[in-house]
């Protein structure tokens, strides 16, 4: 996904993730295993291009620069790890995983993230020369369940960049996927990210 800037606008949402280190050498006496630490996409996991192949980045920790500006507020008590994927041209991709504990705290942050992406739109729109649209692609019958959004800007200048991002859930763990190339909605590759987000939510555990 394109990582440029527009009016303060950023194109592209970040896929942010949480994992947990394995221990080295023997637990503690009476101490509880430790969770494994969720699986990230591999890159022939990622909707095809039609020209170009994936290539995935290694996990970092952290939260990248890009997604900040939708979600950052969001995931600031929260120590989180990703991974980026690029093809040769235009589109590009992220994921996010966050560890959160629980199923109570996972299902709270999620439904949080889903309304960020709508709130991320509107505040797109708050520029004069940005215009975004927002669409929902429903939920994914996944784990404990999957929203898939997607939205689409074009700017004064006559650029246009379509996104697709996802957010689900497992356990104690949430997972956002993104996807973004220049382009309108009828570029999106809808049901192939379904297909990457169902994956992304069953390789958590």
């Amino acid at each position: 996904m394109p990582k440029r800037t527009r009016s303060g606008v950023l194109t592209a949402l970040v896929v942010v993730g949480l994992t947990t280190g394995a221990a080295l050498g023997a637990a503690p006496a009476g101490a509880a295993p430790r969770t494994p630490a969720p699986k990230f996409l591999a890159a022939s996991e990622l909707p095809p291009h039609p020209s170009s192949t994936w290539t995935a980045g290694r996990v970092a920790d952290g939260v990248p620069e890009e997604m900040q500006y939708c979600f950052g507020e969001s995931l600031l008590a929260y120590d989180s790890r990703y991974r980026t994927f690029r093809t040769d041209l235009d589109t590009g991709a992220q994921q996010l995983n966050v560890v959160v504990g629980n199923s109570t705290k996972a299902k709270a942050l999620a439904t949080r993230l889903d309304k960020e992406v709508k709130r991320c739109v509107t505040r797109m729109n708050a520029d004069p020369d940005v215009e975004a649209d927002y669409r929902s692609y429903g939920s994914l019958p996944v784990e404990e369940g999957a929203r898939v959004h997607g939205f689409a800007t074009r700017a004064s200048w006559g650029a246009m960049d379509i996104h697709l991002v996802s957010v689900g859930r497992d356990g104690g763990t949430v997972t956002v996927v993104q996807w973004g190339q220049m382009g309108a909605f009828k570029d999106a590759p809808v049901k192939a990210f379904k297909k990457t987000t169902t994956t992304a939510v069953n390789k958590l555990y």
